[in-house]
């Protein structure tokens, strides 16, 4: 088996972050389907409350219906859950572990992501065991009720400028801002209510597709 990192910065074009409570009518399974048929390019099972045995059941299920995508499915904040399931990495905030760790554990060709939301946290990154990092919040979100300062596209603008990582941009975003998100140098755009608790998850991960290909 090979030990070589297999992340390419493409993967964070558009990047789904799942809701539970936003994916509950649809279907979570569903609307992570919908989505990778529609060409969304990584997914993030993030869940704050669901007890790790359940995470790992959901897990393990989307990486079997996800085979045959291609398409990486990474785990938000627990590493545990991540090696359970076999899923393809880990997404960290701030608070929740060591990067260093998380490698150790996960091996050399798990992606590992980190949530940074001002230049200095910049400043303190293990970049040997990081493969991307997650900028924001850009706006305000419903989603995540304990977020940091919203940056804009000018704050964002100056976090991808000082960034020695590849970066999607996360925060209340929608397909309308594509062309700003990729004029600040993002390499991603990352949604969740966009996709998750649309009527149509496939068809709005499209028009996010056109849009980020066309800005």
């Amino acid at each position: 088996m090979s030990n070589e990192r297999h992340f390419h910065p493409r993967q964070l074009s558009v990047y789904l972050v799942t809701d539970p409570g936003l994916c509950e009518s649809y279907g979570l399974e569903r609307t992570v389907m919908d989505a990778v048929q529609g060409g969304a390019t990584l997914i993030q099972l993030r869940d704050k409350h669901a007890p790790d045995s359940e995470l790992i059941d959901i897990a393990t299920r989307l990486k079997s219906v996800m085979a045959e995508s291609g398409v990486p499915l990474v785990i938000n904040d627990r590493v545990a859950v991540a090696e359970a399931s076999g899923a393809d990495g880990v997404h960290l905030g701030q608070d929740d572990g060591d990067v260093a760790d998380a490698r150790r554990r996960l091996g050399n060709t798990a992606i590992i992501g980190l949530s940074v939301q001002n230049v200095e946290q910049l400043h303190t990154l293990d970049t040997t065991s990081l493969d991307y990092l997650g900028l924001g919040p850009v706006f305000a979100t419903a989603t995540k009720s304990d977020h940091a300062a919203p940056l804009g596209f000018e704050g964002l603008a100056r976090l991808i400028a000082a960034s020695p990582l590849p970066n999607v941009a996360i925060g209340g975003l929608k397909a309308e801002h594509a062309a700003q998100i990729r004029q600040a140098g993002a390499d991603g755009i990352a949604i969740i209510s966009a996709i998750c608790g649309q009527p149509d998850p496939k068809a709005a991960t499209q028009e996010l597709v056109r849009e980020w290909e066309r800005s």
